[in-house]
């Protein structure tokens, strides 16, 4: 081989990983984190996770992903390790999708319908329509589309420059030489796994060997165990995955390898005694591309067969690889909120963005709970309470702290407009929540200094604040239920009760000008007062921003301080008719 050929084998090696990280990257995106749901809920026994685990793995081309996010489900809590048994071995099966789907480019026909399924024929055809949904960019699902036929046809279209690389190669002694010394099953084996490891693509490493074959190098007897050390060679990205994961994710990765390496001996050994028997015709034969992806179907429907009922002991093998210790029982349950928020979900943004929208849920009812903990203080103080307040905000600021962590590692992905602008709303939306709570610690501290004083307000005073109060947790519980539900028409009830607040916040503090004119308040009250009345109204414009936040994922023309103003004369009539039912209900007596 000269230089010229041996730059087109290496540039048409680039263009298949390339065209297959493309293709892959654009289906993930096309689901839509709708995958990964499945495989979370849908593994309630072990036939429906092999069949789930296949179906996946053909849809998004790659049982290393597949297995990733196992180790990444079973890390968080989402997954129990007996649910990820099952999927694991329908992924070796889904795998070989992509062998089929390369085993076309062996077809030779003069027929012209035979012809036109030869990925060369019309692979430019979706490479043209690809770029075309691509430059129209009229929404995020036609580009991924576009990027999933630009991906299928760069990886033909590698297959095919790597084919007519090495296919002179086929006269060249030194090269089939050096071929035929992977009919030692174990250098077979060895190589099939050191390549596989390398590349982390099992897909892609058999694509490799379908490309090679065309050589006529190989026979059915030597690709055997290099499609064998291919399946072993696959476990070292689950493997990677799982470092500094916890044992049960290295649980997970371990049964991954256990399966693949008993599987493997197990197939070989069966075929290699057989052969020593009966001594198979198609041994010593030529293979073709359609071979090796017939070898690889039958071995990966062989194993999951032969150890699908064996599930338990897989599970046995892993525990007693990696036992469980004290230190794991004693951190069971230790920040169970934030498990989910796990770091091999991001190369699958809309799926983490789902994680974080669940753990935001949390956040947003534990927020509504500790302002309204610090809010019934001023009618029934306890120490024990006041503390619940403090307690219940240091963990809503570790909520913030890991959720800005997460998003911002999150926002650095490849994402969608939709799904930019969703962290762009979670970001802004854990900064009010995390703000409320440090409203609750000001009320909280401001009823605890005035009842170690043994003070209070004076009886009109305190009517007015329980009303305030009570209009409080009324926008609060109204924001974090929209949000919580998804809730867009409860969403665009909150603004007139913030505009009723504001009006109050006026009020009360009007009220308590004219008392203390009046003589009837000190001014040590008087600062209590409107210190207490500011928190009540920063807390209603911080639900203003979450109501807000929620409107702009509808219209994301509306601008969040300009919103009232935009309101079209019907909406502004609803509008006001709410701030007046709002005005009544809260109305100071």
């Amino acid at each position: 081989m000269n230089i010229f050929g041996f730059l087109s084998l290496l540039g048409g090696l680039a263009l298949f990983l390339y065209g297959m990280n493309v293709m892959g990257g654009g289906l993930e995106k096309v689901s839509g984190g709708k995958l990964e749901r499945i495989l979370e809920r849908l593994t309630s026994n072990p036939l429906k996770a092999v069949l789930l685990g296949a179906g996946v793995t053909a849809v998004i081309q790659s049982s290393s992903a597949t297995t990733v996010m196992l180790v990444g489900f079973v890390n968080s809590g989402i997954m129990k390790l007996s649910q990820a048994i099952g999927i694991i071995m329908g992924a070796n099966i889904g795998t070989t999708a992509t062998s089929w789907l390369l085993s076309l480019t062996g077809i030779e026909s003069d027929n012209f319908f035979i012809s036109m399924l030869k990925p060369t024929s019309f692979s430019p055809i979706l490479a043209v329509i690809g770029v075309i949904m691509i430059m129209s960019k009229k929404s995020d699902r036609r580009k991924d589309v576009g990027e999933i036929l630009i991906g299928f046809a760069v990886l033909m279209f590698g297959m095919e420059t790597m084919s007519s690389a090495v296919k002179p190669l086929a006269d060249v002694p030194e090269f089939t030489g050096i071929l035929t010394k992977f009919s030692n099953p174990l250098l077979g084996v060895l190589a099939g796994a050191v390549l596989t490891a390398v590349i982390q693509s099992s897909s892609a490493s058999v694509g490799i060997l379908q490309a090679l074959s065309v050589t006529g190098a190989f026979t059915y007897g030597s690709v055997i165990p290099i499609i064998m050390g291919q399946n072993i060679g696959t476990c070292v990205t689950a493997i990677l995955s799982a470092v500094g994961a916890n044992k049960g994710a290295k649980r997970t990765a371990c049964v991954h390898l256990y399966f693949n390496i008993i599987g493997s001996v197990l197939f070989l050994a069966l075929y290699m005694v057989l052969n020593a028997v009966f001594h198979f015709s198609f041994a010593d034969e030529t293979v073709g591309v359609a071979g090796i992806a017939a070898i690889h179907s039958i071995f990966n429907v062989f194993a999951t067969l032969l150890l699908l009922p064996f599930t338990k002991g897989l599970e046995k093998l892993a525990y007693l690889t990696i036992p469980v210790d004290e230190s794991e029982l004693s951190r069971k349950g230790e920040e169970e909120e934030f498990k989910i928020l796990d770091s091999r979900f991001l190369a699958t943004p809309n799926f983490a963005i789902e994680q974080c929208v669940t753990v935001t849920k949390q956040m947003a009812e534990l927020t509504r709970d500790t302002l309204v903990t610090a809010k019934n203080l001023f009618t029934e103080y306890s120490e024990e309470a006041a503390e619940k307040v403090e307690k219940q905000e240091n963990l809503i600021d570790k909520y913030d702290d890991k959720l800005s962590a997460y998003l911002t590692q999150l926002n650095s992905q490849n994402l969608s407009y939709r799904d930019s602008q969703m962290v762009s709303t979670l970001m802004h939306s854990i900064n009010d929540f995390e703000r409320i709570a440090d409203h609750a610690v000001n009320l909280m501290e401001i009823i605890r200094k005035m009842n170690k004083k043994e003070i209070e307000f004076s009886a009109k005073a305190q009517r007015e604040m329980e009303i305030f109060g009570n209009a409080v947790e009324d926008i609060l519980d109204r924001s974090v239920r929209a949000f919580v539900e998804s809730d867009m028409e409860l969403a665009l009830t909150v603004e007139p009760l913030e505009e009723v607040i504001d009006d109050l916040n006026k009020e009360v503090k009007k009220r308590h000008i004219k008392r203390l004119r009046k003589g009837k308040c000190t001014i040590d009250l008087g600062l209590v007062l409107a210190d207490v009345a500011a928190n009540y109204e920063r807390v209603a414009d911080h639900c203003s921003n979450l109501a807000v936040y929620m409107i702009q994922m509808e219209d994301s023309s509306i601008e969040a301080h300009e919103y009232v103003n935009t309101l079209t004369e019907e909406i502004r009539e609803q509008f006001e008719q709410m701030q007046e039912t709002y005005r009544e209900k809260y109305q100071l007596s």
